[in-house]
């Protein structure tokens, strides 16, 4: 099972300071969180994409691409790249491109987003939203897979004998998840692929998590990829933690409160009981996250939310070191202990290309 951290990269001013950092200092911070997690011995660090403040990952690539240069384990992945807004023959490239460079240390999460101005902003319309995914998606997948490419849809000009370069390395293409809070139409199109299915899980209750993973996994079998059991799950969720559980929740009020996600909604008590946010001790962190398993089964990947709503690079730090010494490791050996032998474990490169060679006929 994977662990990791993915960043929203908002810019939000530190409630009981007033300080709010500069882009420079958010875009540095993020890289360093994402060494931080290489050092801590997590696996994952995910980025997600926007387009508007307040945030600043617009360019995914281009930081995971720096990133990659100064991590040597750790898989790089985003937490959303906008399959709506991009253009799929771009995203096919620069992923590719990252992949090389990465020496397969990446993988993609398609999503929709959820910043309803962007589509105009890129020459789209929302209410095409989920054709735009799909067909988009088609296309990519076809950009990565076949050499030359001929190309008639609804949404972008036709390709006719088009190579997507650079190929994609040692010719497997990055594992894609799809990522989606409430959208079954997403769920469907992971499923129909063999894909993963990543779902958010920081805003909605255990029930409707508990759904929509219930009918990736049904779907995911009727494509015929394996059992239910067997198909690709991440979650997210977020966590604040100090070694005293009410010390946490001190601390952790006043960046709740103001968040520009969830500020001025629900309590942190209420919100904290209707989602899986858990603010406390290490233990309570444990404990919680070993419950997701509870309603969505065996799952391969699970990603925090530590570094938003203006919570110091240093404060973040020392999240990740308490995930690095006293959660993550326990939660592995925890997690392993449960698994089936027959579940599979998260796709990595170096497992997709030995599936595909021990798929192809060897050489007379």
């Amino acid at each position: 099972m994977q662990f990791g951290v993915f960043t929203v990269g908002d810019v939000t001013p530190d409630p009981t300071t007033g300080r709010e950092p500069t882009e420079a200092e958010r875009i540095r911070a993020m890289v360093t969180i994402a060494r931080k997690a290489e050092e801590v011995g997590l696996d994952v660090f995910a980025t997600g994409e926007h387009h508007n403040p307040p945030f600043v990952p617009s360019s995914p690539t281009t930081l995971l691409g720096h990133i990659a240069a100064l991590t040597e384990r750790l898989v790089l992945s985003t937490s959303t790249t906008l399959i709506t807004t991009n253009d799929p023959v771009k995203i096919a490239e620069d992923y590719a491109m990252l992949q090389h460079l990465a020496e397969g240390r990446v993988d993609l999460m398609m999503g929709r987003g959820n910043t309803g101005p962007v589509y105009p902003w890129f020459g789209q319309d929302i209410r095409q939203g989920i054709p735009l995914a799909l067909e988009n998606y088609a296309l990519l997948r076809r950009l990565w897979t076949e050499d030359v490419v001929d190309w008639e849809g609804r949404f972008r000009t036709p390709l006719h004998g088009f190579t997507s370069t650079p190929r994609p390395l040692d010719g497997v293409a990055p594992f894609v998840w799809h990522g989606s809070i409430r959208s079954p139409e997403i769920a469907e199109q992971a499923a129909f692929y063999g894909d993963g299915f990543f779902h958010n899980h920081i805003f909605w209750p255990a029930s409707h998590t508990k759904q929509m993973v219930e009918f990736y996994r049904r779907r995911f079998e009727h494509y015929g990829h394996g059992s239910a059991d067997q198909a690709i799950v991440g979650l997210g969720g977020q966590v604040f933690m100090r070694k005293n559980s009410q010390d946490a929740v001190n601390e952790f009020r006043p960046y709740f409160d103001h968040a520009p996600v969830y500020g001025g909604g629900p309590s942190l008590e209420d919100f904290s009981t209707q989602t899986p946010l858990t603010v406390g001790s290490p233990q309570e962190v444990i404990d919680r996250t070993l419950g997701f398993r509870d309603y969505v089964g065996d799952y391969q990947r699970q990603l925090f939310l530590i570094d938003h709503a203006g919570l110091p690079l240093k404060t973040v730090l020392e999240q990740m070191d308490l995930l690095g010494e006293e959660v993550v490791p326990v939660l592995r050996r925890e997690f392993a202990a449960l698994k089936p032998a027959h579940v599979p474990d998260a796709p990595t490169h170096a497992s997709l290309l030995a599936a595909r060679d021990a798929q192809e006929p060897a050489l007379v």
